[in-house]
């Protein structure tokens, strides 16, 4: 196999059906994504999958630095219950139950 170079990978390329808003939440199946600019629907624009992002929590759980998250799209915001949820990444820091949000590592 001969492997050709095609970017650099800390965002990528996304394509949604609807328009999406700068810094949304976009599940890409088994992890998110966050839209880097406003993109309208059925355009191609980019989506960060890399980097450290301050996300709207679930006020009813609290987190722990190091703790997996996972984004419960029903609710848009990130939870510790990984059932029916989408793969975030991991907190960076600790986040109170009564925090409205937490710093998350995208997974990479």
């Amino acid at each position: 196999m001969n492997a050709k170079y095609w970017q650099r990978g800390e965002t990528l390329d996304y394509t949604p059906s609807e328009a999406v808003e700068s810094g949304a939440v976009v599940s890409l199946g088994t992890r998110i994504g966050i839209a880097g600019t406003d993109i309208a629907a059925n355009e191609q624009g980019q989506v960060h999958v890399e980097g450290v992002f301050e996300l709207t929590k679930d006020t009813s759980v609290e987190i722990a630095l190091g703790a997996a998250v996972y984004y419960n799209a029903a609710g848009d915001v990130i939870t510790t219950a990984s059932s029916g949820n989408v793969p975030a990444g991991y907190a960076v820091q600790a986040a109170a139950q009564t925090s409205a949000t937490v710093l998350v590592k995208l997974l990479g």
